[in-house]
């Protein structure tokens, strides 16, 4: 079976660039940036994305590219017995991360619906937690299915289904060859319609002044590597899927650097219409901006709508800010539908179209207990362990096993047949020592903080059952996954690396 490869190189480019932005770089950069100290928070934001962001993307790159395979393939070419890691990344994250994923694009699918009357009324907080999602108070009352979520829900995984179907010339790479300019288009009408508004300074001021003070907390640095690691899709499996189908004349460094410039770019231009927003919010109540600013979901269906209420033209602002959150959620959750879609073709020489068929009802059926009453309190534990551990494991891994326990010069010269900027010693340097050090900082910080008080103030019996039963059976399928035997040959056919003694 011949591997679908892209048609060209800015079509991978764009795929890449829709798979790293995601909902976080339109609210959690932004608020991560104002409770950091604003523009000082860009030193450790753009230290982390130069010392571990972009070797690590080169990394995954040139893993995907020379070992030609999606994450399973790839590290099973590299050694035998490493599959499993391959399979727990794209698994975890397939029947993990991108079942509540959904359900996050579904409410904004809801919320852009609700724009054109601001049906959200005068008090958005009570609409969103009371009427909205009815939120349970323990994960435990797990309550009804919310229709209005649940319908939203089966809307966006069709979206979702028609893309990865249709393979990767004729549905990822021309659905982000649509979806990408379009975004960039929509943010910077939000961003110039933002910053005219009254007290858009306010907000903006907030947002950019300096506060050297904050740089000397290391939590400010761990969150500054951490937000590059997510943001990037670092550890998903997907920048290896990828890859793999790039030609083999194709400059893998240049479009690290793109991806990661433009994905890093795009968080701070949203940021100036998010915070110009809150700015105009807070002069409208004559209120301090500290107390209009909320983070991550509070921020984008909270905070947002009551602003759009306030606002001439709030109605239409809203609908192009709810569907710029859809548009980017899209082309995040097609590229992990891939990756585990990758592997599967891979491994099992499955036929493409009933599998991607499949995998989108198992993802469905999954996906639906977070659209019940205890949804968000689901959700806020899965994503917690799966993020924090699950992800920054894979990490960690990954590094010493291109790293440590394989020739990783074989990767470096490969980079550097094919790339026009070449890695140097400091990249393998950052890849052996450095990126594996912080990621190992940042999972000890979260393992203190797990073992102090249980996370988000729930019962250890919630946390364990959903948290870290999570990952023991995603960890369980992938090593069953890694036990079949390969139904194809392409375990047998080397990479590319060869060419390069």
């Amino acid at each position: 079976m011949k591997r679908e490869q892209w048609k060209s190189e800015l079509g991978f480019l764009m795929a890449a660039v829709g798979s790293a932005i995601g909902l976080g770089n339109i609210w959690r950069f932004s608020y991560m940036a104002y409770s950091y100290g604003g523009g000082a928070f860009l030193i450790p934001y753009l230290t982390a994305l130069l010392t571990a962001g972009i070797p690590l993307l080169i990394l995954e790159f040139a893993i995907g590219h020379e070992r030609i395979g999606s994450a399973p393939l790839a590290y099973a070419k590299i050694k035998k017995n490493w599959e499993w890691l391959g399979w727990w990344a794209v698994t975890f994250v397939m029947f993990g991360i991108v079942l509540y994923y959904v359900v996050i694009i579904a409410w904004c699918l809801n919320y852009l619906l609700l724009s054109f009357n601001l049906g959200w009324g005068n008090d958005p907080n009570n609409f969103f937690f009371k009427k909205f999602l009815l939120l349970s108070s323990t994960p435990s009352q797990i309550g009804e299915i919310r229709t209005p979520i649940f319908f939203s829900l089966i809307l966006i995984w069709v979206i979702n289904w028609t893309i990865v179907y249709r393979g990767v010339r004729k549905g990822i790479e021309l659905a982000n060859k649509i979806f990408m300019p379009m975004l960039f288009v929509l943010t910077a009408i939000l961003v110039f319609w933002s910053v005219n508004l009254d007290g858009a300074s306010i907000g903006i001021k907030a947002y950019l002044t300096p506060d050297f003070s904050k740089l000397s907390n290391p939590k400010v640095w761990i969150d500054a590597y951490s937000q590059i690691f997510f943001t990037l899709s670092l550890g998903f499996g997907i920048m290896i899927a990828y890859a793999s189908y790039l030609p083999e004349r194709s400059d893998i460094s240049k479009n690290a650097i793109l991806t990661a410039f433009i994905n890093s770019g795009y968080s701070l231009f949203a940021g100036f219409a998010v915070f110009s927003v809150l700015g105009f919010m807070a002069q409208a109540q004559s209120k301090p901006i500290s107390e209009v600013v909320s983070q991550s979901i509070g921020l984008a269906f909270v905070a947002y709508p009551k602003a759009l209420s306030l606002m001439p033209g709030g109605n239409l602002f809203g609908a192009i800010f709810f569907f710029c959150l859809v548009v980017a959620g899209i082309s995040s959750s097609v590229s992990i539908i891939e990756a585990f879609t990758s592997a599967m073709v891979d491994k099992f020489a499955l036929k493409r179209k009933p599998l991607v068929t499949t995998i989108i009802i198992l993802g469905f059926l999954g996906s639906i207990i977070f659209t019940t009453q205890a949804g968000l309190l689901w959700l806020d534990i899965v994503d917690h362990f799966l993020t924090n551990y699950g992800l920054v494991v894979v990490g960690i891994a990954e590094c010493i096993l291109a790293g440590w326990l394989f020739n990783i010069f074989i990767l470096q010269r490969h980079i550097n047949r094919v790339s026009s900027l070449k890695m140097g010693r400091l990249w393998v340097v950052l890849i052996k020592y450095f990126v594996p050090l912080m990621l190992l900082i940042m999972l000890t910080g979260a393992l203190k903080a797990e073992f102090s008080k249980p996370y988000g103030g729930y019962s250890w019996a919630a946390i364990s059952l959903i948290g870290i039963n999570w990952i023991i059976l995603t960890v369980l399928v992938a090593v069953v996954f890694a036990l079949r035997p390969w139904r194809t040959e392409n375990l047998k056919k080397g990479g590319r690396g060869h060419k390069d003694k």
